[in-house]
């Protein structure tokens, strides 16, 4: 039998609330050990150990408790009994701790990150199936050095591009135009697809010792846009991704401040819009001044940048990273 080890972080799936409704609920109250009191046949799929992170609401993820993660992962990988790691996580957030871990993590072992939309005193609590279908994910030889993956709704997501897309339905996650890697039919797993780009021990970022990062903020575009919001987002910070509209567009006011500030700071451009491609443009970015984010949505450029900062400062080469990782 496999040796599974459930990382908590709380969220959701650890959330309490009114009994039978599934609004209006806190996120982080129970312990793991309780969830797994719901789910009695995942003992079946795997011998299971337990380790209590943290137990907070995803929005209160933070660099540090990345940092603790990652390195509670890398100790726990380096037992050679333990043969997967799945990681409960709040959904909001999921994404990008997941893209962070799949990036910088140094191990080929199944890690699974899962979560859910309804809290466990629902009545249609969907964590349960989720947490069993991880498990078995974790503990499915296909799953070795497919890098960091997400289960959600019987569906099996890339820690790369998976995306929340919903903000209600149980169903909440999608990969766009990418699709998924494949389906699970309870404990059962069906890849259909892997990832060509690196990850975890194939990723530049995976050697990193992580103590810190350098600061990175996010400037959301739109109609009328102010160019001192850019200034005030540069002050205390080395890094700015641009969420743009279109394909990374802007007005020429905020061009024309871009060009001042790409000389003391790495800017990227993304886009607001949630699918798509944000290439190089010499309409808006005539003097390549910016860091085109790809396929990234902003918030996954954010930390691409942050990472790739502590690498370099060399915007050849990290442009060469968006369009390869």
């Amino acid at each position: 039998m496999k040796h599974i080890v459930i990382i908590a972080t709380g969220g959701t799936i650890a959330g309490s609330g009114e009994f039978g409704k599934a609004a209006e609920y806190a996120a982080g109250r129970f312990s793991v050990e309780e969830i797994l009191k719901s789910v009695p046949a995942i003992r079946s799929l795997a011998s299971i150990q337990t380790i209590q992170l943290c137990n907070v609401d995803s929005n209160e993820m933070n660099q540090q408790r990345w940092i603790k993660l990652r390195d509670q992962i890398h100790e726990v990988a380096k037992d050679p009994q333990t043969d997967g790691i799945v990681v409960t996580h709040g959904t909001d957030t999921l994404e990008e701790t997941a893209f962070f871990l799949n990036l910088t993590l140094h191990t080929d072992i199944p890690i699974v990150l899962t979560g859910s939309m309804r809290p466990a005193t629902s009545a249609s609590a969907d964590g349960p199936m989720n947490l069993y279908q991880a498990v078995a994910l974790a503990a499915s030889d296909q799953a070795k050095g497919a890098g960091v993956l997400a289960v959600f709704s019987d569906t099996i997501y890339s820690g790369r591009d998976i995306r929340k897309t919903n903000s209600y339905k149980t169903d909440a996650f999608e990969i766009d135009h990418f699709g998924s890697l494949g389906y699970m039919r309870d404990d059962q797993v069906y890849f259909l697809n892997r990832s060509k780009r690196a990850h975890t021990l194939t990723s530049p970022f995976s050697d990193l010792k992580i103590e810190h990062f350098p600061k990175v903020n996010i400037a959301y575009w739109h109609c009328d846009g102010d160019e001192e919001t850019l200034r005030a987002l540069c002050q205390n910070a080395k890094g700015l991704v641009i969420a743009g509209s279109g394909s990374g567009n802007y007005s020429k006011v905020w061009q024309k401040t871009i060009h001042e500030l790409a000389k003391d700071h790495l800017i990227v451009r993304a886009s607001r819009v949630p699918k798509g491609i944000v290439f190089d443009s010499a309409f808006f970015d005539p003097d390549h001044d910016t860091i085109s984010a790809f396929t990234f949505p902003a918030h996954k450029a954010r930390i691409l940048l942050m990472l790739a900062m502590m690498k370099t400062s060399d915007k050849e080469k990290i442009q060469n990273w968006f369009e390869t990782l």
